[in-house]
């Protein structure tokens, strides 16, 4: 199984990890799209992290990571399931830099901004979409990379730290996570803390040993081995991912219905017909006077069009 997360944990501290390796989901990506290198990398790391982010939802609904900003990368955005379905899509001019840094491609004024979105699917009380948002810089200056804009995110909007690395290719989207978890009292209290402090810093300091070859060269299982073969490590039961897009004909036909009637039939009346393709998978719809008169049916802004049921879907 090649697309598939894995989520260890640290026996020895309150030390989380996960690995993700996204082959066949990030090409069916790329398949619907021609990417210029540097949106590719971009935006495959984007998906890596948010199949790591999404493995640990309580709850069944999607994640939604986007970077919007003003530069020749407008925007990116990636949903992933709870369920590890994940689609991705991005905007951009073709005007990119030769080589180009995260700020050059998204943040070229400081406009740039990220955010997650928790979109539960079961919209009943108490289970309400939850946003958090951060700028592409800190106190710093413009973040220097995807594993950089996450860490930032998740100490402000989270209070967790966590640490990424990732890397992705025209074959591949691959990432590490680790977190700190609040720590668990009993015995020693202070020994505890500087177990699970020494823990957490040795975790880091070998994470911070890969490199971007390696992360798309070595299999998750010998990328374990590799950093942490003398640490008490349980590695779970492999999650398979897969790319899957929600787009349908209904929904299509709701977000016309948002536009309103008189919107809709000014559009028609130039073109005859509305043609829409889904910016995840390319899937093409088509809506004429009569798929319109459908969509209002019984709206009084409606009345004027009278038209046979179509049979053409």
């Amino acid at each position: 199984m090649s697309d598939q997360l894995k989520k260890f944990v640290f026996d020895a501290a309150p030390v989380r990890g996960e690995i993700v390796n996204l082959r066949t989901t990030w090409r069916t990506v790329l398949q619907n799209h021609d990417y210029p290198a540097p949106v590719r990398t971009l935006l495959g790391e984007m998906m890596a992290a948010a199949a790591l982010l999404s493995a640990n939802l309580k709850f069944d609904g999607a994640l939604i990571m986007q970077i919007h900003g003003d530069g020749p990368v407008q925007m990116l955005v990636v949903e992933c399931n709870s369920d590890l379905t994940m689609r991705a899509t991005a905007k951009y001019s073709p005007d990119l830099p030769a080589s180009p840094t995260l700020a050059q491609m998204v943040n070229a004024n400081g406009n740039g901004r990220f955010a997650i979105t928790l979109d539960p699917h079961d919209k009943r009380p108490g289970q309400q979409a939850y946003q958090g948002i951060v700028p592409l810089a800190d106190e710093d200056g413009p973040l220097e990379d995807m594993a950089a804009v996450l860490r930032h995110y998740m100490l402000h909007s989270e209070q967790l730290d966590t640490h990424l690395w990732l890397a992705a290719d025209e074959q591949q989207a691959v990432g590490v996570m680790l977190q700190r978890l609040p720590g668990e009292g009993g015995g020693d209290a202070r020994a505890v803390a500087q177990e699970a402090e020494d823990t957490w810093e040795r975790a880091c300091h070998l994470g911070a040993t890969l490199k971007r070859d390696e992360l798309l060269s070595v299999s998750a299982d010998d990328l374990l081995h590799r950093l942490f073969w003398q640490e008490d490590v349980r590695v779970f039961e492999p999650l398979p991912t897969r790319f899957r897009c929600t787009c349908s004909r209904r929904g299509v036909g709701n977000m016309l219905r948002m536009l309103g009637w008189e919107e809709v039939k000014s559009v028609l009346d130039e073109r005859e017909k509305i043609d829409i393709d889904c910016e995840y998978c390319r899937q093409h719809y088509t809506f004429d006077a009569v798929d319109a008169a459908q969509l209002f049916a019984g709206d009084k802004f409606s009345a004027d069009v009278t038209a046979a049921p179509s049979q053409r879907h």
